[in-house]
């Protein structure tokens, strides 16, 4: 499941848990180290040999949410401007696929409201560890962290309304089957959202590896999603959104 939300220690060689520093596909000479190369946590957790990467170690969830939850990450991730942008209403079920430390769930869960429910995923078992405790010493009631397979969400089919991928999908492997798994998991109406980084920006991971948003569009309309890119105002990533049809 890029990393900031770091790390999304995420994703993946999965077709992808989605893909945050929350990881899919795998990761290749990321700077685990630096909110500004990797937003959330990926689903996978790890490089992997095969894309010449190497091992990293997301055991210590505490020490990854000085990186993951620093506040400085808000200038270029705006994490308020992309909440809106997800359109959420009230009552919602809401994924947020490679959710590392829970970067985005405060926010999330206010926009869910009482009747919602956010879930938050990652591989890494000692994220999500992490992220019980951070809510339930916070009274967040609505936030549920899931740990998930590396190849899906390991939620059922029209489970959910909105998915959140942050920083990730530029980890997953077969990416357009995990469109198609994401299709499956959102209700009708749904959309799922992707945030990356741009082609330009000296942010994230390096370039070879990074998804041109013309292509990021065609591999979610290839899972069956209706996909364009959207108008935004973050300085060093692009937002894309795909929807499932009524």
């Amino acid at each position: 499941m890029r990393t900031p939300h770091l790390p999304l220690s995420m994703f993946l060689s999965l077709v992808a848990c989605a893909g945050s520093e929350q990881e899919p596909a795998s990761m290749k000479h990321h700077d685990h180290h630096d909110p500004g190369k990797h937003g959330h946590h990926h689903p996978g957790g790890h490089d992997h040999a095969h894309h010449g990467g190497v091992h990293h170690d997301f055991s210590d969830a505490a020490e990854w949410s000085k990186r993951f939850d620093d506040p400085a990450r808000d200038a270029w991730q705006k994490p308020d401007e992309i909440v809106k942008l997800l359109a959420i209403e009230p009552g919602m079920t809401v994924v947020d696929l490679g959710a590392g430390t829970g970067y985005f769930e405060s926010r999330l869960a206010t926009a869910v409201g009482p009747t919602g429910k956010v879930v938050a995923l990652d591989p890494e078992a000692n994220m999500v560890a992490f992220m019980r405790d951070r809510f339930e010493k916070a009274g967040v009631k609505n936030v549920e962290p899931r740990t998930c397979p590396l190849d899906s969400t390991g939620l059922p089919a029209a489970s959910a309304d909105r998915v959140l991928i942050v920083d990730t999908w530029h980890h997953i492997e077969k990416r357009e089957v995990y469109a198609k798994h994401l299709a499956n998991v959102l209700k009708s109406g749904g959309s799922v959202m992707i945030v990356d980084f741009t082609m330009e920006t000296e942010k994230g991971p390096p370039k070879e590896l990074r998804v041109p948003p013309e292509k990021l569009v065609a591999e979610l309309r290839a899972g069956g999603l209706e996909a364009r890119v959207v108008d935004e105002s973050l300085p060093d990533q692009l937002v894309v959104v795909g929807k499932k049809a009524l």
